[in-house]
């Protein structure tokens, strides 16, 4: 059984269909991501290798490290800045990471991920970045980018090849100089890879270091509690939204236990994907796009509105990458993943939670709901997992009518399909995602 009650509500659906990266269009929009409503783009790894050339990083933005911090002829802003324009155009509010993109043949000869030359400079040059795109700097723009993230993954060697302790000074010196010279942004980091260990037994050694590391940097933020820590960005690559829901449990507990409990949880990255199994098989990288795909999308959605996390960010949005679950590889094609952002989008415009119920006993189903602010327009997102057909009974409290019933499973994309909740009964297909739409009229 699962119930819905309008008039009892939870606070407000939280931005949780950010995605990473998005196709790279210069000086255009993207519709279909304005047509879903997507709040924030994260940018790293953004173009592809080394950020394209041209894009986001800052050895790209910034190609020659001896030179003066304070000029603009030592930035090149030419390529993001056109892609910038598309982003905006869009609608979507840029997440950007201060860094470089990950290098996955570092075992060959790293190239830009060794720690800077010096903290200080490095973190000159980041405020040169934010003047640019947010105070209008060197023939830049406005855009009040909110979100700066300080690198991305730094217990990873493909990200980092220096030392924990480096990368602690290195955070410090530049969040320092960062909220010193800009009293209105965000500063965060550091984009951990997982903490994998927490909910899988037997993992590797640089797994389990995952932990020792996030343990060594909340060490060094309680001793410096000068160094601004606005919000903190974790990942995780999983098919189990119960697993997804246990790390975001861990990583609030972890923070406000280390007294930051006003930094905000950003789940900064995520897919259907689980890493210990991927690399033997391919299914999955053409699962992410598909229904059922979708439908793990659906569930986390679910279980994210209820968990301790103020944000989520999707990886990756990139047609041409192979964890693109937003479009078909490499058509520029949406999926059926994509319309599962756009049916959650549905909730997010309506702007607040309400309750909904879904009975122990119903496993693999999952449901949220939401209604506008004056009560007179719902609608509840399900998601069905199984690969069976699952019917449920439905109590809906505080709303008189289901106007339409949206379907989207193997066969169908975001279909009416009004009978499939007859009688107080709903019939869910096998690994589907189902939007409801009630009112009071």
């Amino acid at each position: 059984m699962a119930s819905i009650d309008f008039t009892q509500t939870e606070g407000r659906i939280k931005p949780l269909h950010g995605i990473n990266n998005s196709p790279v269009k210069y000086n255009g929009e993207l519709p279909e991501l304005k047509d879903a409503g997507i709040p924030y783009v994260r940018l790293h790894d953004a173009g592809g290798p080394f950020g394209g050339t041209y894009l986001v990083d800052i050895p790209n933005i910034f190609p020659d490290f001896d030179a003066d911090a304070s000029s603009p002829d030592s930035y090149d802003f030419a390529y993001t800045d056109a892609y910038f324009r598309t982003l905006a155009a869009s609608g979507l509010k840029i997440f950007y990471r201060l860094g470089v993109t990950i290098e996955n043949n570092y075992h060959l000869k790293p190239q830009r991920i060794y720690p800077p030359q010096d903290f200080r400079k490095w973190a000159e040059i980041c405020c040169g970045v934010i003047r640019h795109y947010n105070e209008g700097w060197a023939n830049g723009f406005h855009y009040e980018i909110e979100y700066w993230e300080i690198w991305n993954e730094p217990e990873s060697p493909g990200m980092w090849q220096g030392t924990s302790e480096q990368f602690c000074e290195m955070y410090a010196t530049a969040a320092r100089i960062l909220r010193e010279r800009f009293k209105d942004i965000k500063i965060g980091g550091y984009g951990a890879s997982g903490f994998f260990a927490i909910t899988r037994p037997n993992q590797n050694k640089m797994r389990q270091g995952y932990l020792t590391f996030f343990d060594g940097f909340i060490d060094f933020m309680k001793k410096n509690r000068d160094v601004p820590f606005d919000f903190f960005t974790w990942h995780l690559y999983s098919k189990e939204p119960g697993e997804v829901e246990a790390h975001a449990q861990y990583v609030r507990k972890r923070l406000d236990d280390a007294g930051f409990a006003s930094t905000e949880s950003i789940f900064g990255e995520w897919n259907y994907i689980e890493h210990d199994t991927c690399a033997e098989d391919q299914a999955p990288w053409d699962a992410l796009r598909s229904n059922e795909g979708a439908a793990y999308v659906a569930a986390v959605f679910s279980l994210l509105q209820k968990a301790p996390v103020d944000m989520a960010l999707f990886y990756d949005a990139f047609p041409a990458r192979i964890y693109c679950g937003l479009y078909m590889n490499p058509e520029y094609m949406v999926s059926k993943t994509y319309y599962a952002f756009k049916a959650f989008n549905a909730l997010f415009q309506l702007g607040t939670a309400v309750h909904t119920e879904i009975r122990p006993e119903e496993e693999e189903i999952y449901a949220l709901g939401a209604r506008n602010e004056s009560g007179t327009k719902g609608a509840m997102l399900f998601a069905n997992r199984e690969r069976k057909v699952r019917r449920i009974a439905l109590e809906c409290v505080g709303m008189k009518r289901m106007k339409h019933l949206l379907v989207l499973d193997d066969d169908r994309v975001m279909t009416e399909v009004n009978w499939l909740l007859k009688d107080g009964w709903l019939t869910m297909p096998p690994l589907s995602v189902m939007l409801l739409f009630f009112d009071n009229g």
